[in-house]
């Protein structure tokens, strides 16, 4: 839809109305609880295409009335489904060399890019209006419609026939144009997982972007068993076991991207269940710098990584950014000098120079075997995916203090918890006190879109949430340190923070990309005393803050002064 400001615009200075009518307008508009563009044309202040054809005239964009074309489905079907709903573009013309596009947003360059790389196609494109893509888009259902009648409902039994009748169900073109659309869309929004989920009359198609699940379509319940044969297909997976949960990968690649897909399937109610991640192999890795580290924070770490022995450990939940930290580190270290070897499950990101190896529990290659195997091959720096059992903590611990370097991970909440969890693992604590060496909790947090950022001061409410949440006085103290303001005498609600409105080039959401927000507690001789001495977690944090770390949602908070991610952001990723 139009800004207020572009309508604004337009009606006054075609005269359609004047300053004073256009406010009485806008009042009305708010009024009744619609926006002003919904408004004005149900008033019938302005017609729809008239309306579109101004904006595109005052914009240098064509303009063009898809009801007086007819689209041929081979045409409609280069742009990908879920590609045109949510950038609300399709293409409605095509020869040889050329496709055009009917968009409501023209400058969506990135869009059309994508569509120019997939058709191999020039761009020609079209501004049109709301009205007019709804009643085009409808093409992409009566047609996929038409094409599900034609698929066998639900399969049953589970003999050498069902195989058959799923092989035929999962090489049907629909279900194949919707897994590639699929695919195709996931790449493209950078998502990180895609979520196949079966209900009692539909099947709900999701995906996670910047760690935030969104739905992106919904399909006819009947397509179900297509859809899941068709992945395990790409994944050589049974397609005759519908009772156990199945494993599997494959992978795309194009000149522009290699991703590896994993696939997990289980049985729920409904029927069964596909989670496919996507991992960028092509993806280059950061720099420590670019991780986002505060001074104080990177100085431990690049300190603590230059040491020949002891561990290097990340902590944090599923998803949170751990295992690109942990390349970030390898990638410093990676000098033809050293040796280094890898345990992990799965290898997900490929780097020269590294002896990468990934665990297979189906033939008891655990991490603790692989990593015992390891320490025979003369390493000096091991990587091991995750510290998950006694085992594995007890080999890397003594890996620690024989000389290697050992870099992995641990499920906690936070920095100081990670060294009582390894005593839990019955590690005795004196090992823990003299072989880690830093150990680092963090999180993922969604960044502002910069296409669209704004910056606003705190509200009552925000204040309140704010002083429920941290120690106000504290937290000026830190930004002061930091130098994002210029006095601890400075009010908060004076401060300048920032947000998103939503835009096209971040789905309307506000936000587009993610960094991590940290604290990295560094192991010194007293926090060494505490190990010994087993104290507690909150013991920990306390010397540790004393002596200078600032902790995960400290952090954010400078991340959110500094107008690189929200407040709101923050306080979702660190309430426990």
């Amino acid at each position: 839809m139009l800004q207020d400001k572009e309508i604004k615009k337009i009606l006054i200075e075609d005269k359609i109305v004047t300053e004073s009518q256009f406010k009485k307008l806008a009042l009305a508009a708010k009024k009744e609880k619609k926006d002003l563009e919904t408004y004005i044309i149900e008033n019938k202040t302005i017609d729809e295409t008239d309306l579109y054809q101004k904006y595109a005239l005052a914009h240098d964009y064509k303009f063009i009335e898809l009801k007086e074309h007819a689209i041929r489905q081979d045409i409609l079907n280069l742009v990908p489904e879920p590609i045109a709903l949510n950038h609300e573009i399709i293409a409605f013309d095509a020869d040889k060399e050329t496709v055009k596009l009917a968009t409501l947003d023209p400058g969506d360059l990135q869009t059309q890019e994508f569509i120019k790389k997939k058709t191999g196609l020039n761009v020609d494109v079209y501004q049109t209006t709301p009205s007019q893509f709804r009643k085009v888009f409808k093409q992409y259902h009566k047609s996929l419609q038409t094409e599900f009648e034609n698929l066998t409902t639900q399969v049953e039994g589970a003999g050498e026939d069902d195989k058959l009748k799923l092989e035929e169900l999962a090489s049907d073109l629909p279900v194949v144009r919707i897994i590639d659309s699929m695919l195709e869309y996931a790449i493209f929004q950078e998502a990180s997982d895609i979520h196949i989920e079966p209900a009692a009359d539909q099947v709900d198609v999701r995906m996670r972007v910047d760690g935030i699940l969104r739905n992106i379509m919904t399909l006819p319940k009947q397509i179900q068993p297509g859809l899941i044969a068709r992945i395990k297909i790409l994944s050589n997976l049974k397609l005759d076991e519908h009772r156990l949960p199945q494993d599997g990968r494959f992978k795309i690649e194009t000149e522009e991207y290699k991703i590896s897909f994993r696939v997990s399937i289980i049985p729920v109610f409904d029927g069964e269940k596909a989670v496919m991640r996507l991992l960028n192999e092509s993806a280059s890795i950061l720099t420590l710098e670019q991780l986002g580290f505060q001074k104080l924070a990177f100085e431990k770490v690049k300190r603590n990584i230059e040491k020949p022995h002891g561990m290097i450990l990340v902590t944090g939940p599923t998803g949170s950014g751990k295992t690109t930290t942990l390349y970030t580190i390898l990638n410093v270290l990676n000098t033809p000098e050293v040796n280094i070897t890898t345990v992990e499950d799965p290898i997900e990101y490929r780097m020269p120079r590294i002896n990468q190896s990934q665990v297979n529990h189906k033939i008891g290659y655990t991490f603790a075997a692989g990593l015992r195997a390891f320490l025979r091959q003369d390493p000096d720096i091991i990587l091991v995916g995750e510290i998950r059992d006694t085992e594995t903590a007890e080999i890397s611990v003594n890996a620690a203090m024989t000389g290697h370097l050992l870099l992995s991970t641990l499920h906690t909440n936070d920095a100081p918890t990670a060294l009582p969890r390894l005593h839990e693992m019955d590690i005795p604590s004196f090992l823990v006190a003299t072989t880690a060496n830093v150990i680092i909790g963090q999180r993922l947090v969604r960044r502002i879109c910069m296409n669209c950022i704004y910056s606003y001061k705190l509200e009552k409410e925000d204040m309140k949430e704010i002083e429920y949440q941290f120690d106000i006085k504290e937290l000026l103290q830190i930004l002061s340190d930091v130098g994002s303001i210029s006095s601890t005498k400075t009010n908060l609600s004076s401060l300048l923070f920032y947000k998103g409105k939503g835009c096209n080039k971040c789905n309307n959401t506000g936000y587009k990309g993610r960094i991590g927000i940290y604290e990295v507690l560094e192991v010194d001789n007293e926090i060494s005393d505490l190990i010994i001495k087993k104290a507690t977690a909150d013991d920990l944090k306390k010397v540790a803050i004393k002596k200078g770390m600032i902790t995960m949602s400290q952090d954010g908070f400078i991340k959110a002064k500094n107008g690189i991610t929200t407040i709101e952001e923050i306080l979702r990723v660190t309430q426990e």
